[in-house]
């Protein structure tokens, strides 16, 4: 009997890989989809005759329930989540309920289904928020800055709880900030890579942000997601830190970019101060040497090349859409 794998969240940037890399080793993939009038099925369309989609909410544990009894899986992966942290200032109540309170309710219906099932939470750097020690490890205390990190906090000390008062596999994957071209729009490396292929194309003469000199760990989510599927794999269920241990500044992030495509970025970068968080987080940076020695887990892609895959993307995205623009004009005309 293959292994049968649900995955909340598994229309965003990490459940598209995680989906990918979970029908490579053979599963039968399920995931959960919240029903929207507009179509939030791009970065997964070219699985869907692979996978079976379930329209839930983590906001509904009746409706989690029956569909973990109807499925029967094997593991559980919860991706899914309120996940910009800008806002989550704007939407701190709503972040809450589905970022913090969402774990719960997905573990007490694991827990109500079987207890067999297991379960992998993901938590994020974001805890560590005003840190108190460089770089972050498994043992380092939380100080999360700001309501999706308070959030995220709070379910990972569920997934805690629930694995130490029920004796349930359930561990926390605490990923440093991992990025990809299927990363959305709103996200501050997705915003630059796509605004200088926008301006590469002249379709656009500038790109506004905020600080500059925040500094995060950047990885490669199609890398993080091999992280997550070992997590699972293992006799006991451990929480783990995962990142590159490598520290880089938004600014970094910005130079790369414009390099990749021939420009320089302090003509076309407008410092806005409306970007700044009300809380901000200077410096995350992972220890990761304990998922590298018992996971046998390393990121492959550079942050170099993290970049300059983005913005290539973003090129060729932007590119396709401009030609298929102008041959509409061409036959209306």
């Amino acid at each position: 009997m293959s292994n049968i794998a649900l995955i909340t969240g598994i229309t965003g940037q990490d459940g598209s890989y995680l989906a990918e890399f979970l029908l490579e080793k053979g599963y039968q993939v399920h995931g959960c989809f919240r029903r929207s009038s507009t179509n939030a099925f791009e970065r997964i369309e070219h699985l869907t005759d692979k996978i079976e989609l379930h329209c839930t909410d983590l906001l509904d544990q009746a409706s989690l329930e029956r569909l973990i009894a109807k499925i029967k899986p094997t593991e559980v992966y919860n991706l899914a989540a309120q996940s910009f942290v800008g806002s989550s200032w704007d939407q701190p109540i709503l972040t809450g309920e589905v970022t913090g309170l969402g774990v719960t309710r997905l573990l007490e219906a694991i827990r109500m289904v079987d207890t067999s099932i297991r379960f992998y939470q993901a938590s994020s750097s974001e805890m560590f928020g005003k840190v108190h020690e460089t770089p972050q490890r498994e043992t380092t205390p939380f100080h999360p800055r700001s309501p999706y990190g308070v959030a995220k906090a709070y379910g990972h000390w569920m997934t805690v709880n629930y694995r130490e008062s029920y004796d349930m596999y359930a561990c926390g994957g605490i990923l440093f900030n991992h990025e990809s071209p299927r990363r959305g729009l709103e996200f501050v490396t997705r915003k630059i890579s796509d605004a200088v292929a926008r301006i590469k194309l002249g379709l656009a003469t500038e790109v506004r942000l905020g600080n500059l000199d925040a500094r995060r760990d950047w990885g490669f989510a199609g890398d993080y997601v091999e992280a997550m599927w070992l997590m699972l794999q293992q006799d006991k269920p451990i929480d783990y830190v995962i990142g590159t241990g490598e520290t880089y500044r938004v600014g970094d992030f910005v130079q790369i970019a414009f390099d990749r495509v021939g420009l320089n970025w302090e003509k076309h970068v407008v410092i806005d101060p409306k970007f700044y968080r009300p809380a901000e987080v200077d410096l995350l940076l992972a220890d990761p040497m304990k998922a590298q020695e018992e996971l046998n887990w390393k990121p492959k892609m550079s942050f170099q090349e993290l970049v300059e895959t983005m913005v290539d993307h973003d090129l060729q995205r932007l590119s396709a859409l401009a030609n298929t623009s102008l041959k509409v004009l061409r036959k209306s005309a």
